[in-house]
């Protein structure tokens, strides 16, 4: 999709940057993903006008967040990508509380947090992405889920065309899911942290970082876990139990390392991972009646 010259001036005009042509496969951690133009949302204030001007010109969007649990369709996409920059996100600490922009990087959230000593938050130090794409996953792992500690969200809500401020309690967190509509922007998070010593927060980080190393394809191109675990169970281990670790289709495949890991092996298209999901969903139906759910986020044209 392209801006239009019209559209395109008036971003101008606001101060907003617009990259034209860029592909979405440098911009996500599978490395796939089509060709469009991308938004940079650098002034909050300025996002309402922003999303009236393109409602105005007919030029459907989606917003992108750190790009970590998302697969893209291949090709000229049919909507713009709106994306909140990640240079300096703002990060401060009062009290036991934690104001952080939603661009942030999580991990680089939890470090922060960290040097302040405040913990709760050690398990999530090697999930990528933003914090903004945390919030709307509830992104989590070993026993450490970031819902728990939300106070306040300050998110751009599409439904009334303002910038409001949702109080933690508003929120439903669900396992990997969330109540934010899909059109919301997350933009600042107010966490509330329980107190704990620096060393002792780094010692659990640490712990977290090793396991990860031991298990998961760490330096190959993967979108994280692809599937959500089944209640009372392991999606991972129902895959390695059918002996799908390798398995692929074109250029995706199946980790050798984590069976819930699907990583993009060379030149893979969405095509390829498409059909490796659906293939390896249909096995592990087969095998044990239960339907996988995605967690990664596919993006169809």
């Amino acid at each position: 999709m392209r801006i239009n010259d019209k559209a395109a001036a008036r971003l101008k005009e606001l101060g907003i940057e617009l990259r034209q042509g860029i592909s979405l496969a440098e911009e996500t951690s599978l490395g796939i993903g089509g060709a469009t133009d991308e938004i940079l949302l650098g002034r909050y204030e300025s996002i309402p006008e922003v999303m009236r001007l393109l409602a105005d010109e007919h030029i459907p969007h989606r917003f992108l967040g750190g790009g970590t649990n998302v697969l893209i369709v291949d090709g000229e996409l049919p909507w713009v990508v709106l994306h909140l920059p990640t240079a300096k996100p703002g990060m401060r600490v009062e009290g036991n509380a934690a104001y952080v922009d939603a661009s942030a990087d999580l991990g680089g959230m939890v470090t922060f947090c960290a040097k302040h000593d405040l913990g709760g938050m050690e398990g999530l130090i090697g999930v990528p992405g933003s914090v903004g794409g945390a919030l709307r996953m509830n992104a989590g792992a070993y026993g450490t889920q970031i819902g728990p500690h939300v106070r306040e969200v300050e998110l751009y809500r599409a439904a009334s065309g303002q910038i409001e401020t949702l109080r933690g309690s508003d929120i439903r967190f669900d396992y990997r899911h969330t109540s934010f509509a899909p059109d919301d922007l997350m933009l600042r998070v107010k966490l509330e942290l329980p107190p704990k010593p620096f060393k002792e927060i780094i010692a659990g980080i640490k712990v977290c970082n090793e396991k990860r190393r031991a298990s998961q394809p760490l330096n190959q191109k993967s979108a994280g876990c692809i599937f959500k675990n089944p209640a009372g169970g392991s999606a991972g281990r129902m895959i390695d139990e059918l002996g799908l670790k390798g398995h692929r289709v074109g250029d995706a495949m199946v980790s050798d390392r984590h069976a819930n890991f699907f990583v993009n092996a060379g030149h893979a298209s969405c095509s390829d991972m498409l059909k490796l999901i659906d293939d390896v969903r249909e096995r592990v139906r087969g095998a044990y009646g239960m339907e996988l759910e995605n967690e990664v986020i596919v993006w169809r044209n």
